[in-house]
């Protein structure tokens, strides 16, 4: 009895890792339902099935009938060699094979009968269904043996050869426990097949191990692969950004000196065509020459202050035409009425986006200087909502907004839409206003 105790306990634990091995290792990438390695459960299924079978001689009062109990033993006996063979048929990859299908079927059927000829045998004394099921057992899983030790006899793999010597010595004792248990009063006392079932206990534990081992060294070696590949992504991503930082960059410093250039263009160049124009002109006086040529001068020392006001303050940048300019108004007896408070910082206006408004404030206190006539010019900045408001007023003569833009007027509503902001321009015989709005 203390024999069977060990052999149940060691099935057991053998049974319940294999169970537990089969339920928690599932590989995600394939469908669902085929993730689990099927060896682990038939391994544990035999085990646990034999377990059940040598409790006979531990068990001495089961709480069946004598009848429901010998039919499970002998169920468990079937299932024990079904579940055998089927892990020696995945272990050799027979079970993909053309045949696999049917002789899973045939062992299905060899198990169901093994517990019916049982049930018949025990309840309607009818022995020999019982004897008879033996027999073709017997017969297959001998053959089955044989085939099996001849495979793992040309196989290179360990494992084949492991399980094929606990099978050779299952199978042969099995003969011999079948033979007994037709003559013999007490198979318990009798059956050599409890003890040699250690030994295919034992590679089957083997055998599970050595897998978990080498599926855990695999995703190891995945996990490592997989860390190595994100890093030389990561390193790639950064050489990348690197590159398309310097891209930006060189295409910033582009765009910068293509504004500058444009600039130079639209203020100072258009101001020196102006003045060699005047000088060309017989008509033209050395006042005029020389307004357009400090026009030509303000509007450079503006483009360079520009490069160096800080982005998005509006009140830096009003101040700093002020300064420019001032002593131009006090020269054309122009009261400047100063009106700017100090509002927050625009983050939308990045230095183009500065240069783009003082070019339009320039342009619109240049008209003033040029051609309103005026005496008085108000510079008003404030919050409006969560924006800013910018206004100019004078009190000049006005002129047409209706009449055709010159090309100072279009560049001023280009810019202003360049930097999301609303230009207005209200005018008449009492003055202009001038409104740039930021949402």
């Amino acid at each position: 009895m203390n024999g069977s105790f060990a052999v149940a306990v060691l099935s057991i634990l053998v049974g319940v890792s294999a169970i537990l091995l089969w339920f928690t290792q599932v590989d995600t990438s394939q469908a669902p339902g085929r993730g689990r390695d099927n060896l682990y459960l038939f391994a544990g299924v035999a085990e646990l099935a034999w377990a059940l079978r040598v409790s006979d001689a531990i068990i001495e009062q089961p709480l069946l009938g004598w009848t429901w109990w010998g039919t499970l033993q002998a169920t468990a006996l079937a299932v024990w060699l079904g579940s055998m063979a089927v892990f020696c048929m995945t272990l050799a990859g027979w079970d993909k094979g053309a045949n696999g299908p049917r002789v899973k079927s045939f062992l299905l059927w060899l198990v169901a009968m093994g517990g019916a000829a049982a049930f018949a045998s025990f309840q309607f004394d009818r022995t020999w269904l019982l004897t008879a099921w033996f027999i073709v057992a017997s017969l297959f899983f001998a053959g089955f043996g044989m085939f099996f030790i001849a495979s793992a006899y040309k196989s290179k793999d360990r494992m084949h050869h492991l399980v094929a010597v606990a099978l050779a010595a299952n199978v042969v004792i099995g003969l011999r426990d079948a033979l007994v248990f037709r003559i013999a009063d007490s198979y318990g006392d009798n059956s050599l097949t409890r003890y040699s079932s250690v030994l295919f206990g034992l590679v089957l534990g083997y055998v599970l191990l050595s897998r978990f081992k080498a599926a855990t060294a695999q995703v190891r070696d995945l996990m490592q692969n997989l860390e190595r590949k994100l890093m030389d992504r990561e390193t790639e991503l950064s050489r990348s950004y690197q590159r398309l930082e310097l891209l930006a960059r060189a295409q910033e410093r582009a765009a910068e000196r293509a504004r500058i250039v444009r600039d130079m263009h639209d203020g100072v160049g258009s101001h020196i065509t102006s003045a060699i124009r005047q000088l060309e002109s017989p008509k033209a006086s050395r006042a005029d020459v020389l307004q357009t040529l400090r026009g030509s001068l303000d509007h450079l020392k503006l483009s360079i202050d520009a490069m160096n006001l800080p982005a998005g303050d509006v009140t830096a940048l009003l101040a700093n035409l002020r300064y420019r300019l001032d002593p131009r108004f006090a020269a054309s007896d122009i009261e400047l009425r100063w009106a700017v408070d100090v509002v927050k910082s625009l983050p939308a206006l990045d230095p183009a986006g500065m240069h783009h408004l003082q070019f339009i404030v320039f342009e619109a206190l240049s008209n003033v200087l040029q051609h309103a006539r005026a005496t008085v010019l108000r510079i008003q900045a404030s919050a409006m909502g969560s924006g800013v408001v910018v206004r100019l007023a004078d009190n000049g003569i006005g002129f047409n907004v209706d009449a055709p833009r010159r090309k100072g007027l279009v560049s001023m509503h280009e810019r202003a839409a360049a930097i999301g902001a609303q230009l207005s321009i209200r005018s008449s015989a009492a003055g202009t206003v001038i409104e740039i709005a930021f949402p």
